[in-house]
């Protein structure tokens, strides 16, 4: 992998995992839904400013399908599941499943995009799944809703499945132009859902309730998915996808920082099991090495 594109999976890895406790922070000022909205519309906006230049390159007429059906998997279906789903079950045992993700797009990346696969890489999959199911550990307290369980799973395989959409579509449609799209046709949906079920009087439009959520809008929302999208085009999506296990121990990382929760031994443990995973995913072995080559 090239220097720059590991600089950029640095940069995805720490945005998207600081994401968690900032959002959970905002969420004291605002309802879910309209938060969601917000966030993603602000980002989606700034995206099409940025794809202006290069605006022969929408085809929206042709290609609205694409951005609809690319919003609903990777927008709506994901932060909306999201957030409804916290609401069951415990969010460590939530984003747990969530981040079943990388594993199930391993797989489909296999199936549909003809990614190359082999035991070690099977391994290292699971092995991830297992160090961020250790990291969660912490959360599989309370009552466990099954409802919340389907909700958390739906919001992977949205995931995963808007994902391996994108990269099915890439060589019909502008990388910048979808993801400003579907970020914004997204934004507009879950906007307008909040509209319908949530009170726009209950946001706390504070100084605090602001740059947070500026920095996930244009860090996190905008930022965030050129790189994944810009990454996923231009490496196999199976590997790509590997190192999104880190998310969560840069998550629970930056909560010790901002919100004060402690270290625990799962940490450790779970952080251990990441690295091992990423290694077997992304480094090929012996026998392995020679089969992929074939």
């Amino acid at each position: 992998m090239q220097k720059k594109n590991i600089l950029l999976l640095l940069f995805l890895v720490i945005v998207w995992g600081v994401n968690w406790p900032l959002s959970k922070i905002a969420l004291a000022y605002a309802p879910p839904l309209l938060f969601a909205g917000i966030r993603t519309l602000i980002g989606g906006v700034l995206l099409i400013l940025l794809a202006l230049p290069r605006w022969k390159s929408l085809r929206f007429k042709q290609l609205w399908p694409v951005y609809l059906i690319s919003a609903i998997l990777s927008i709506v279906f994901y932060y909306g599941f999201q957030t409804i789903g916290l609401q069951y079950v415990p969010a460590g045992l939530f984003s747990s499943i969530v981040f079943l993700q990388p594993v199930l797009l391993g797989i489909f990346s296999w199936i549909w995009l003809g990614e190359s696969m082999y035991g070690l890489k099977i391994a290292g999959l699971l092995l991830g799944f297992v160090g961020v199911a250790s990291l969660s550990v912490g959360g599989f307290t309370g009552s466990i809703s099954p409802w919340g369980i389907f909700l958390a799973l739906a919001s992977a395989l949205s995931w995963a499945f808007g994902t391996i959409y994108m990269k099915l579509r890439s060589d019909r449609v502008d990388t910048l132009w979808l993801t400003a799209m579907q970020i914004t046709i997204g934004g507009l949906i879950l906007t307008f859902s909040g509209s319908v079920t949530e009170q726009w009087g209950d946001i706390v439009w504070n100084g605090a309730f602001i740059a947070d959520t500026l920095f996930i809008s244009i860090f996190v929302i905008a930022m965030g998915w050129v790189v994944y999208f810009k990454l996923i085009n231009e490496g196999e999506a199976g590997k790509v996808g590997s190192f999104t296990f880190l998310i969560p121990l840069i998550s629970i990382g930056s909560s010790v920082i901002f919100l004060k929760e402690q270290i625990t031994l799962n940490l450790v443990i779970g952080l251990l099991l990441i690295v091992c995973s990423i290694v077997l995913v992304n480094v090929k072995f012996g026998h392995s090495a020679k089969l992929s080559s074939n």
